[in-house]
């Protein structure tokens, strides 16, 4: 019974993770701002860090199965 839930979390995590990773790194490399309004290092290190969490959230909830 817990195991779709499951599943389904960490595929959300997993692609929210990974789409902002990959997002971030793209703003980056085009030298674009990550968040309008912001300083840049700090934004581009937050952004990195929410998609890290979001990954590790992922990979955790995929260990509860």
């Amino acid at each position: 019974m817990e195991k779709g839930p499951a599943i389904f979390a960490a595929a959300v995590f997993a692609l929210f993770g990974g789409g902002l990773l990959m997002w971030t790194a793209v703003r980056l490399r085009q030298r674009e701002p990550v968040a309008h309004g912001v300083n840049p290092v700090a934004s581009a290190t937050l952004a990195s860090l929410a998609a890290v969490v979001a990954l590790g959230l992922g990979a955790w909830c995929l260990t509860r199965i």
